[in-house]
């Protein structure tokens, strides 16, 4: 049994004929797209092997705030909702490679790009609570994707994450990316 510390939750993202998610598009903003799938199942606390039948399975773990201040990591406590709300009927599985260029950066240098060039967590902010967010780190497992970010809102708030994710993906950091996939789900 595979063993984790209390930061790292295990998730696994399998894609198939059921699960709880109905998959709405799967649409490449760079680089290859996955395919087709008409369900997806979240299945956070295991990291399971792809299924027969499946498509493709995306396995992530949480992390501490690799590029966050403690005081930013507060102010998400206070106003990031939980996962799971019944009003968040709508979601988006985004995997993100980033380049190697991204990955020869020090730690400080992807810090400055991240929030001082890009205002990745303040931008986030605005969208809290209506976007429920959490980010999976999947490159030291060697899955096909670095970063695995899920998005829970409700239908109300569609609008509100496409702007997310539009200004988002007009910032200094999303340069770095090398493979980009938009995944939309609804529950029904």
């Amino acid at each position: 049994m595979d063993s984790y510390s209390s930061d790292m939750i295990p998730v696994s993202f399998v894609a198939g004929p059921s699960g709880g998610w109905r998959v709405t598009r799967i649409a490449a903003v760079r680089g290859e797209s996955l395919p087709v799938a008409a369900r997806l199942d979240r299945m956070e606390g295991l990291l399971s092997r792809q299924l027969t039948g499946s498509p493709w399975t995306l396995r992530g773990v949480t992390s501490h705030g690799r590029y966050m201040t403690a005081a930013e990591k507060v102010t998400l406590e206070e106003v990031q909702p939980g996962l799971g709300r019944r009003e968040a009927t709508r979601a988006a599985l985004i995997p993100i490679t980033k380049s190697p260029r991204w990955w020869a950066l020090s730690q400080d240098e992807r810090r400055a790009i991240f929030e001082e060039g890009s205002h990745h967590i303040r931008v986030g902010l605005e969208y809290l609570p209506a976007v429920a967010r959490r980010l999976y780190h999947s490159r030291e497992l060697g899955e096909p994707f670095d970063f695995l970010t899920w998005f829970e809102f409700p239908e109300a708030s569609t609008e509100a994450f496409e702007a997310l994710a539009g200004r988002l993906r007009e910032t200094e950091e999303w340069r770095f990316v090398e493979r980009e996939v938009d995944i939309r789900l609804s529950l029904d």
